[in-house]
């Protein structure tokens, strides 16, 4: 009889150890699915566009710097009729594109989000590309008085968010898939480095 009792005991055991096992792996492989998703398709392509769009922006600042080094919207002296024209045709070709599909994404995906509340500066990012839409159609009517969002753009917050975020997912992807973070990864993360 006792030893009916512990074959069955054991069994029970066995069962509930492989019962909790796998619902371990069905919730991690759930969880790596939606890190999956988050890097694919929301964090991915807002880093992506966001780290090309600041690149771009540093090269045109550079390249059409006046000879103090400061472009003609960080300047005292308003930029000249040249600059302007310079300028609507680099936002119209790349700025205003970049920004309008980080929007999209934003916009689209937002179920992806880490947060549970939408962070302020995605909110403003939403918000500064409606600003450019305005300014967009006015130079589309042949208005250009205007030539920049009414509503900054919110670089320097939303490059710290995308790559903090980017770099953390990749991290915990790389967890779930069990290997270690990069090297570069992990001494981010100790040093709390966010870089610009």
């Amino acid at each position: 009889m006792a030893t009916v009792i512990l074959t069955v005991g054991l069994a029970f055991i066995g069962y509930l150890a492989t019962y909790l096992n796998g619902l371990r792996l069905t919730q991690r492989q759930a969880r790596l699915t939606r890190v999956n998703l988050q890097l694919s398709e929301f964090y991915g392509p807002l880093f992506a566009l966001m780290e090309a769009n600041s690149r771009v922006y540093d090269t045109f600042s550079e390249t059409y710097a006046r000879p103090d080094g400061r472009d003609p919207f960080h300047h005292e002296i308003p930029p000249t009729e040249q600059e302007l024209t310079r300028w609507r045709t680099w936002a119209g070709t790349v700025f205003i594109p970049n920004i309008r599909a980080m929007r999209d994404v934003v916009v689209t995906k937002a179920d992806l989000l880490i947060e549970e509340e939408m962070p302020p500066a995605l909110l403003q990012l939403c918000a500064h590309v409606a600003g450019y839409e305005i300014t967009a159609a006015q130079w589309a009517e042949g208005d250009h008085e205007e030539h920049l969002s009414l509503i900054p753009f919110p670089g320097q917050e939303l490059r710290e968010y995308t790559r903090d975020r980017f770099t953390r997912l990749k991290g915990e992807q790389a967890r779930l898939l069990g290997r270690r973070a990069g090297r570069s990864n992990r001494r981010r993360r100790s040093e709390g480095a966010v870089l610009v």
